[in-house]
């Protein structure tokens, strides 16, 4: 576009010059009240004379197709796929880890079945456990080596997919709501606690999953259950493409929530320095690489802007991680997270150079000591708190 601006002030005169930025701002205009006028007409559109049901006769007939049977087809597709989905990830080369590693289904809050993974290490004394919250489109099988990396520190890892994600029930790539991951998160936690009695807990974020586990924070009684949370290249005041796309995403989520907006997808970007990683991540049969669904982005935008105004209500402990050539997420919008909240105990460390998939950089060994020794930081700090009670 750069180069096409240039060519046209090169063959204007100085007359010329002062009306194309007028005609690009009527350009503008007219595209806003064109989206205003496309958006009434949805909203105005007359709605569907509700029918009687059909006699049996009428079901029986072949002349038009059913839309209970449409509906039953497309349920049965989406069930075919997760059953498939679930048969990969159960599936997930682990690789050769010193850890007694498994995995289950959890159940959330509205009944989903979340395919979960755990890995522990081989000794019985755990140090603290740390809940993995994946990013958008991937799954928590590519933790492994993370995983791997904190069993040897005596940490214990638990990880769940999300709805519409890895081996878990939905529509691949498909969020209903992010709440709905919200709550399961902190379900999820509920059973971890509970199952080990004592033992401090983190979560952990990735993304979008950091959004998630921030969102969850927020609530003081979930805050409570926490040693802390850690988050990687989180998804922070993340902005549509263009005005126009913010401003008809809420309308186009509620009527075709599941379309795929081609235009929103941020083709091109590398997630990380390391070629291998990038090829075994767009490879993967159980990272989503389709285009994203109108439902999901907007609900990434709802999360972010829900967030970004309450950074001055943030006081869970907190570890945020960010690359500074990050073109996914905004390492400025974690900055921001660290100087405005009011959390006593917070830590933050730009990674100069590094792309938005820090823990599958070539330096993810770096990263990974770098959490646990903030996770171990944090513990001293607790155990000294609570010593200094006595």
């Amino acid at each position: 576009m750069a180069s096409t601006s240039a060519e046209i002030e090169q063959l204007t005169s100085g007359a010329s010059n002062r009306i194309i930025p007028i005609l690009k701002t009527l350009r503008k205009c007219f595209i806003f009240v064109l989206s205003i006028f496309l958006s009434l007409l949805l909203l105005l559109r007359p709605r569907r004379r509700v029918l009687p049901l059909p006699s049996p006769e009428e079901e029986a007939s072949p002349a038009a197709p059913s839309r209970r049977w449409r509906r039953k087809m497309a349920w049965k597709l989406e069930e075919e796929d997760t059953a498939r989905r679930r048969s990969l990830a159960e599936g997930v080369e682990i690789g050769e880890i010193d850890s007694r590693w498994s995995s289950f289904l959890f159940y959330g809050r509205r009944g989903n079945a979340l395919f979960s993974r755990s890995w522990l290490p081989l000794s019985d004394e755990l140090r603290g456990i740390l809940i993995i919250i994946h990013g958008l489109n991937e799954h928590s099988g590519r933790y492994s080596q993370f995983a791997k990396q904190l069993n040897s520190s005596n940490f214990g890892v638990y990880a769940m997919d999300w709805i519409g994600h890895g081996g878990s029930d939905g529509l691949h790539g498909y969020v209903p709501s992010l709440d709905y991951v919200v709550s399961d998160t902190v379900a999820f936690l509920e059973k971890i606690r509970s199952e080990n009695p004592g033992v401090p807990c983190f979560l952990f974020g990735h993304s979008t999953g950091g959004a998630v586990v921030l969102k969850a924070a927020l609530s003081p009684s979930i805050e409570d259950m926490l040693a802390g949370i850690v988050l990687t290249s989180p998804a922070l005041r993340v902005k549509p493409a263009h005005p126009i796309v913010g401003a008809i995403a809420p309308i186009f989520s509620l009527v075709a929530p599941r379309f795929q907006f081609k235009g929103a997808n941020k083709r091109g970007i590398p997630v990380s320095r390391d070629p291998e990683a990038l090829l075994a991540k767009y490879s993967d049969p159980l990272v989503y690489t389709g285009p994203i669904r109108v439902r999901t982005g907007h609900e990434i935008l709802r999360i972010t802007a829900y967030l970004t105004r309450n950074f001055k209500s943030i006081t869970v402990p907190f570890f945020v991680l960010h690359g500074t050539e990050d073109k996914v997420t905004d390492p400025l919008a974690s900055q921001d997270l660290y100087n405005q909240a009011p959390s006593v105990f917070k830590d933050i460390k730009l990674y100069e150079g590094f792309l938005h998939d820090l823990l599958f950089e070539p330096e993810r060994e770096e990263v990974g000591l770098d959490i646990i020794d903030w996770m171990m930081k944090r513990l001293d700090d607790v155990n000294g708190s609570v010593a200094g009670l006595w």
